[in-house]
């Protein structure tokens, strides 16, 4: 069975209240009814319930794009994964590069909230991928096979169905260059088969991976016409509905 496309926005820290309601309408106008694949929009925590109000009774799902792996107490800043139900999230994303690489999160802190998300019902965008000097020292398989396996240390067979991976070549993020469809296809693949290592062929095959990186709609249909890339993890281009919409068009059969 075909998996099914995902295509999701990561709206980062963009937007004010006004603007955030205004977009979330444009895409459940352009969007809202689309049946052939799943769609996500991630907006900043605090337009989150605002963001639901305005998709609900469309296809559009909202995600976070960070939680916590604590319910509550003495964590100030902090975002539980029983908040972002509360708020009307169905998904989080974790692990993106700009929460380690900026923030400093390290493997075991995103693994410690993966369980967490899972365990209280959100389902997980897992975000993994190399940084330039990686690509160029020839370790990105290494290093994304380490991401991939740690970030889902404990996770057992039932909750990785519910586990989204994300490729996203740092290089490639909000910097215009993007990863060629082979390139792209060559660590997909590569994921895919750990999964099988990790969880079995049959398990591996349903779970879906994500390109990430500079993803417009002038390069998604390439992109996701390649065998191992389930969707994309849309970035700058998520905040222009017109351009979200084509990089969905782009996964039209």
């Amino acid at each position: 069975m075909p998996r099914r496309l995902f295509i999701a926005g990561n709206w980062k820290m963009n937007t004010n209240a006004a603007e955030a309601v205004k977009l979330a309408k444009a895409v459940v106008e352009k969007l809202g009814k689309v049946q052939e694949m799943d769609i996500a929009v991630c907006p900043p925590f605090v337009y989150l319930a605002q963001v639901a109000a305005a998709v609900a009774g469309s296809r559009i799902a909202v995600g976070a794009q960070n939680c916590f792996y604590e319910n509550n107490g003495a964590f100030t800043g902090e975002i539980s994964a029983a908040m972002l139900k509360d708020v009307g999230c169905r998904y989080v994303i974790l692990g993106h590069s700009e929460r380690r690489h900026v923030i400093g999160e390290m493997d075991e802190l995103i693994n410690r909230k993966v369980l967490k998300a899972l365990s209280d019902g959100l389902d997980v965008i897992l975000a993994v991928g190399e940084l330039l000097a990686e690509r160029d020292a020839g370790t990105t398989l290494e290093v994304v096979s380490r991401q991939v396996k740690r970030g889902t240390e404990g996770v057992g067979k039932a909750e990785m169905a519910r586990v989204t991976i994300a490729y996203e070549p740092v290089w490639a993020i909000g910097t215009g260059r993007t990863a060629t469809p082979q390139q792209a296809q060559e660590v997909h693949a590569m994921i895919r088969s750990l999964l099988a290592a990790l969880y079995g062929n049959e398990l591996a095959q349903q779970i879906r991976i994500q390109y990430g990186g500079s993803v417009k709609a002038s390069n998604a249909k390439e992109l996701l016409a390649c065998p191992d890339i389930d969707g994309a993890l849309v970035g700058g281009a998520s905040l222009k509905a017109e351009e979200f919409a084509g990089i969905v068009a782009g996964g039209m059969k």
